[in-house]
């Protein structure tokens, strides 16, 4: 069975220039490939309870997508938006999240 575990998982990172490796109950999301430069995207007016989640791009195994930007309920804390992260040649994803 770990054997089997560790087939897959290789299989899975080498699979299209991209690899999703389970960790923990969150995906990790990781590409060879570039994301390309943000849109030009204007915030609308605050809306009171909610923040704002500018638009990102994300990729869908083959290629990226662009997620448009939407309103979120509000938190304690800073809302962190949806970011690539480049970790050596490699695209690292980071979903957006509440940093207290």
């Amino acid at each position: 069975m770990k054997s089997f575990r560790k087939g897959l998982l290789t299989v899975i990172w080498l699979g299209a220039g991209a690899g999703v490796v389970a960790a923990g109950a969150q995906a990790e999301i990781m590409t060879d490939v570039a994301p390309p430069a943000a849109r030009a995207e204007s915030a609308p007016p605050p809306r009171s309870g909610y923040a704002w989640a500018p638009g990102h791009w994300e990729w869908n195994d083959r290629f990226y997508v662009w997620v448009s930007g939407t309103w979120i309920p509000e938190h304690r804390g800073k809302w962190i938006p949806d970011q690539w992260e480049q970790i050596g040649t490699r695209w690292h994803y980071l979903k957006g999240h509440w940093e207290r």
